[in-house]
């Protein structure tokens, strides 16, 4: 199987044989190239795809599993829109398969996650549960008895609901969850209030806990709007639990301790939700996609 996890920042490939071992693992940088970006993400991907195959001669691949951000319609196999890459109906499945000659599954970067989180990490126990991915952008899966639920492509994007009244999101919305509290927004907050040039998430909160007030009034109104965005999941999904992965969940007990008290102090008579941190960690996107390159293999099987 091949399998492609195409993020914000970076994108990750695996080659995996049939025997389930991991034959090939890479991490690059996304290609940006302002409207012609899918266009490149695809010619990497075909790139990869090519040189997996001549370095690993004896693994021919029966199908790819492919990962995108944004909007994207599952069933049609097109990107829909990309507010941070810059792509508008992309029919990645139909190109990625003409390009690489292999039947291609084809899904939401974080409903991929989600599923590796879900089939084999920190959500496994649980029916009724929200896998919330807090990296470049926020968004989540959503499991209701067992089965995921994709809302024709639009549910779980949570980075998208308003929290604030500021500042403005690349959805064109204002105040939305993903421009106040991702791990991008936190450090580009932070340098707006500073003048700074911090480059990520983890270095404001180190500045926060070392006695930085303007760090600290960042971190802690991200805090607040994830509270206040997670009391509304909880308000009506009523999840067992809710499992974070991205990047900002490896800030660990800074993140989940304050967490949980203020999404306690909002709700009533809710379910409170277990608040777990993501097990699998940040190959989860890549697995997921290689479990859905199998059930692809596996179905076509079947109907043979």
């Amino acid at each position: 199987m091949l399998a492609f996890d195409v993020g914000g920042t970076d994108m990750k490939a695996a080659l995996i044989d049939s025997t389930g071992a991991i034959r090939a693992l890479e991490r690059i940088p996304t290609p940006h190239d302002g409207e012609k970006t899918a266009d490149a993400v695809l010619a990497t991907v075909a790139e990869v795809a090519a040189r997996f195959s001549a370095g690993h001669p004896d693994v021919v691949p029966l199908a790819a599993g492919l990962l995108v951000p944004g909007h994207v319609d599952d069933e049609a196999g097109v990107g829909i829109l990309s507010e941070n890459l810059h792509w508008r109906d992309v029919p990645f499945r139909a190109r990625l398969e003409a390009l690489i000659g292999v039947p291609v599954s084809f899904s939401h970067d974080v409903r991929g996650a989600g599923e590796a989180e879900h089939r084999l990490g920190a959500a496994a126990p649980f029916d009724d549960v929200v896998v919330m991915v807090i990296g470049t952008g926020i968004a989540g899966a959503i499991f209701i008895g067992g089965a995921l639920y994709t809302g024709g492509g639009m549910a779980g994007e949570m980075g998208h609901s308003r929290v604030a009244d500021g500042p403005a999101c690349a959805c064109g919305g204002v105040g939305c969850l993903e421009a106040v509290a991702s791990a991008a927004a936190i450090a580009r907050r932070y340098n707006t209030i500073t003048g700074a040039s911090v480059t990520g998430a983890k270095e404001v909160l180190e500045r926060a806990q070392a006695g930085d007030p303007d760090a600290a009034q960042v971190w802690e109104s991200a805090l607040d709007a994830l509270a206040l965005d997670l009391s509304h999941t909880v308000a009506l999904l009523a999840p067992e639990a809710i499992v974070i992965g991205g990047g900002l969940s490896q800030a660990g007990t800074a993140l989940f301790e304050p967490l949980a008290q203020r999404l306690d102090a909002i709700l009533t008579f809710h379910r409170r939700p277990l608040l777990l941190q993501a097990s699998i960690g940040e190959d989860a996107g890549v697995i997921g996609a290689a479990l859905r390159a199998r059930d692809l293999v596996a179905t076509r099987e079947l109907t043979a």
